[in-house]
């Protein structure tokens, strides 16, 4: 959580705010608000980044971020945040709950968590079920940015599907750790106007200038091709 303790020189806080500068970068061509964060394989970074992400959108003035853990199956964002997993998303999707009653505020002001909720017996049909698409058309008006933490992507599912109610997907894959051949695997269960963007997780203190400069030059390669 390296934006809870105020401390603006911690390693990764510039990161993200270059990730956020990029995604509003992005906002101006295209709509973008509901926006999925997943990955290849489990222990890539997606929890992490997705909660620093809404952290570091709040941080902006005025701003409000809902952070939604809808990765049902291994849950770890109310654990990272330091509160509870139920009632969330599973018991909304459920029926049993409203949007309201599943909300918590978070640590940051303007910052709200939907929890994943009670254990659900089966995740992929009930992210499929149609509720989800309800929930965010509800809860849509009220929030800058909505960012959905999702399972990964190639073991099950859930993701393609959470894919089919958000604007953008945001991939994180690991450094040395993702086979490459996986992470391409993993790109194309989504279509190519959905995946906005990957980040890069867990390099080297002194390779952050190289995986920049990379990113910078695959983004030139990648507008010359689509051109």
């Amino acid at each position: 959580m390296l934006f809870l303790n105020n401390d603006d020189s911690a390693r990764g806080t510039e990161e993200f705010r270059t990730l956020r500068s990029r995604l509003y970068h992005l906002r101006e061509k295209m709509p973008l608000k509901k926006l999925l964060v997943t990955s290849a394989l489990p222990k890539e970074g997606k929890s992490f980044t997705s909660s620093n992400l809404a952290q570091v959108m709040v941080r902006q003035h005025g701003r409000r971020a809902l952070l939604i853990d809808a990765d049902l199956r291994a849950p770890r964002l109310h654990t990272m945040l330091g509160t509870t997993s139920d009632p969330g998303l599973s018991d909304y999707l459920l029926g049993k709950n409203d949007e309201f009653s599943i909300m918590q505020r978070g640590p940051l002001e303007n910052l709200f968590f939907i929890p994943s909720g009670t254990g659900a017996a089966d995740p992929a049909e009930l992210v499929g079920n149609g509720r989800l698409k309800v929930l965010l058309q509800r809860v849509e008006p009220l929030f800058d940015w909505i960012i959905i933490d999702s399972p990964p992507a190639l073991p099950v599912s859930d993701a393609s599907v959470l894919a089919k109610v958000c604007d953008g997907v945001l991939m994180v894959v690991r450094s040395n750790v993702t086979p490459s051949d996986i992470a391409r695997k993993a790109r194309q269960e989504f279509p190519d106007q959905a995946l906005v963007g990957v980040v890069l997780n867990g390099t080297r203190e002194d390779a952050v200038p190289y995986a920049r400069y990379y990113y910078e030059s695959y983004q030139k390669k990648s507008t010359t091709t689509k051109a």
